[in-house]
């Protein structure tokens, strides 16, 4: 009896997976064993996928396309965060504005000088600051002043505003000389939020305020920040700003001007991770892509390198599914040679990294499993 029973473990030992534990590739597939969501012509189909082998004909192919370099303006790593939340940022960013004089508004204040006549200048005293001494613009955006009565302020720049002042003073001053200047600016403001050191409200004054010197003002970005995936919303609109092309690319087009109202918003880079799981030296972990980018070998390095007694390095798959384009490729690092290639091959954000034990690896977990239970019927049979 006892005969029977561990002739029947052996066939199941020596006939099937399904008493393996854990997760494991077919070793003789070319193809996905379940079917996954790809979006094809603007259409959701099922199907499985096949997989690539990562090969130095597939690294020539991959840098063909600029948009795998961590600057391609269409890199995915630019555009994962709008997927992923499904925000529907306008393409670009706003059309340049040629630059203008600052425009007075409501709650500026504004110090006005008329010279060899101090009765007509609120003098700002010892004890006094230019603020309290100014002229304060109304929420009407309108001024009082001395002869010249009511003055359109908001609205205009400094000089038409002392033009006006000019004009009307010209009916009981000889030649007024006058100055106009605002002392505190107070009516325009810009929202700088998210992963900033200093995040806050940020006042736009006669020098233009930048989408680089906003963030410079609040203290830089953090480590935790994503700066592919700046987002400005400005009239209702949000637009995208990539402050990694303009640090690393020069590219100038992404350090806009911000107006009244603006809205800039520094996301975190929770989205930019990648997955290593199975055989390393290290535990399971998600590692965070510095600013969107990371080679296969990085990731593998980070994750503490293959185990050496239990993976198969020839074995290595990555499964990527995001932005409805899913696939999976396979690296054979059966020669560590091939890791020079594994350093050529650029990750998305969430892409798995499996590393597959190795057979012997199984073999010995199965005999493990049934070994107890062959002593166990050969301890019942003696009794």
């Amino acid at each position: 009896m006892l005969q029977k029973l561990c002739s029947s473990l052996l066939v199941l030992i020596t006939t099937g997976c399904t008493v393996i534990p854990g997760m494991h590739m077919n070793p003789f597939s070319d193809k996905s064993s379940v079917n996954l969501p790809v979006t094809e012509n603007n259409e959701t189909l099922l199907k499985k996928l096949n997989i690539r082998t990562i090969t130095a004909q597939l690294i020539v192919d991959l840098e063909k396309n600029i948009n795998n370099r961590s600057l391609g303006p269409n890199n995915v790593a630019n555009h994962y965060f709008d997927y992923r939340i499904g925000s529907n940022a306008v393409p670009g960013t706003p059309n340049k504005e040629p630059y203008t004089q600052y425009i007075v508004g409501p709650r500026d204040i504004l110090n006005i000088t008329v010279w060899e006549h101090p009765e007509l200048t609120i003098p700002a005293g010892e004890f006094r600051s230019a603020e309290s001494a100014g002229n304060v613009v109304g929420e009407d955006g309108t001024i009082f002043y001395p002869y010249a009565g009511i003055v359109k302020a908001a609205g205009r720049t400094v000089e038409d505003i002392r033009a006006e002042l000019i004009q009307k003073l010209s009916k009981y001053i000889e030649n007024p000389q006058l100055d106009v200047r605002v002392t505190s600016y107070r009516s325009q403001r810009v929202y700088v939020v998210g992963e900033v050191n200093q995040p806050g409200i940020q006042t736009v004054k006669d020098i233009p305020l930048t989408v680089l010197e906003a963030i410079n003002n609040a203290g830089g970005v953090k480590t935790e920040a994503d700066m592919r995936n700046i987002t400005l919303t400005r009239g209702g609109k949000t637009y995208k700003v990539n402050l990694l092309a303009l640090y690393e690319g020069g590219d100038t087009s992404q350090n806009v001007m911000l107006k009244q109202g603006d809205v800039l918003n520094v996301p975190d880079n929770n989205f930019n991770k990648i997955f290593v799981l199975g055989e390393t030296e290290g535990s399971s972990r998600s590692i965070f892509m510095n600013k969107g980018r990371m080679t296969l070998t990085e990731a593998l390095s980070d994750a503490g390198g293959v185990d050496q007694e239990k993976s198969d390095p020839a074995r290595i798959f990555v499964f990527r599914g995001g932005m409805g384009k899913p696939e999976i490729f396979h690296l054979d690092a059966k020669s560590p040679d091939a890791l020079l290639l594994a350093d050529r091959f650029p990750l998305q954000p969430r892409d798995v990294i499996y590393v597959d034990r190795a057979e012997g690896i199984r073999w010995n977990q199965i005999v493990l499993q049934i070994a107890p239970t062959i002593a166990l019927l050969r301890i019942a049979t003696i009794f």
